[in-house]
């Protein structure tokens, strides 16, 4: 059984005379132990939702809804009370958000804000508490971690105030870490530090990991397998290299089109997918990445895409999807045709 398991998981906001907004709508997904696990797209995509809804973090608002399972070792996240999710929070799953500025007490030192966390989950306080504090800044490679105890966020570095919430994260040693673009707004050295930090975390603990980001580059070096997110939906799963290798949704295919190569010609043009997030079709209406699509047919207009898997364990939501090597290319805008020498087993849900 998976270490955690999310299946159908749904939120909605909706505000008096505004249209319902469907943040999330049926994502599924699992990770096993020690597994690093991709959840890929644009901004607005449903991304940081979906994290903040399994970490029970979205504010209790009227027009708020949740539903779905996000179950951890045999226990629904999602149903649990206030109290018992407190427990589980930090001690077993933690997260690591995506603006250490703000999510970091800007009028409490550094060492407050892991100790803290020491004494609610582990039970350590005093000199144990603030050697066990040292260890950790230590661990995450900050310098003169002594000093940094003492030192409000504001006085540390943008990377350095990212390793501390990374060492307040990992201070329980959890089973599973849920990272929401760890590296934005910090420079290409630093990210490179900080991608390299968590992976030595995963490989000593085990701990399994979620890796949250829009960066193809941290997918690459990072993650087993890829759920790729559009307008709430997983469009895409697959393993790492077979995604990277034959992309079979059009909004995978743009998304690797679309980040700058060292090996392009000089002067060469960047080939960004067409519009924006925000053009999209309700789910229930068609394909929602269909306005932005340039292998739209009539059908992707009409009704939902049928999820797709195939049989060595990817899944896409296509009716055209993008080609394998050895397929027919389209004729007059028609899907591609197996060709005699390679054919695809694909049954559709």
């Amino acid at each position: 059984m998976a270490l955690l398991d999310v299946n159908d998981l749904s939120v909605t906001f909706a505000r008096r005379g505004q249209r319902t907004v469907h943040a999330v709508d049926g994502v599924s997904f699992s990770v096993d132990a020690g597994e690093v696990v991709g959840l890929v797209g644009e901004s607005g995509c449903g991304k940081s939702v979906t994290s903040m809804a399994i970490m029970g973090l979205l504010p209790r608002r009227p027009g708020t809804r949740i539903g779905g399972t996000a179950v951890f070792d045999g226990t629904d996240l999602l149903g649990l009370d206030d109290r018992a999710r407190r427990d589980i929070r930090g001690r077993d799953v933690a997260m690591i958000f995506q603006d250490p500025l703000s999510s970091l007490n800007p009028v409490i030192p550094i060492g407050l804000q892991v100790t803290e966390v020491l004494a609610r989950h582990r039970g350590m306080t005093g000199d144990t508490a603030r050697k066990e504090a040292v260890g950790l800044l230590d661990r995450v490679g900050i310098p003169d971690p002594n000093r940094r105890l003492k030192e409000y966020p504001h006085q540390l570095s943008g990377g350095m105030r990212q390793r501390a919430l990374i060492a307040m994260a990992v201070a329980c040693r959890p089973r599973l870490l849920i990272a929401d673009e760890p590296t934005t707004a910090l420079d290409v050295t630093i990210q490179a530090q900080i991608l390299e930090l968590l992976k030595e975390l995963v490989q000593e603990s085990g701990t399994a990991l979620v890796m949250i980001t829009h960066d193809l580059g941290v997918v690459a070096g990072m993650c087993d397998s890829i759920n790729v997110l559009y307008a709430g939906r997983v469009v895409e799963t697959a393993r790492r290299r077979p995604l990277f290798r034959t992309p079979r949704h059009p909004y995978t295919a743009g998304l690797l089109g679309s980040v700058p190569r060292l090996d392009s010609g000089r002067g060469e043009p960047l080939n960004p997918i067409p519009g924006s997030v925000r053009d999209v079709l309700s789910w229930p209406e068609g394909c929602a990445f269909a306005p932005r699509c340039s292998r739209r047919l009539d059908a992707c207009l009409d009704e939902t895409p049928p999820l797709v898997r195939t049989h060595d364990g990817r899944s896409y939501r296509c009716v055209d999807p993008v080609p394998l090597p050895g397929v027919v290319p389209a004729q007059a805008g028609q899907p591609g045709t197996p060709s005699p020498e390679r054919n695809e087993e694909e049954t559709r849900d």
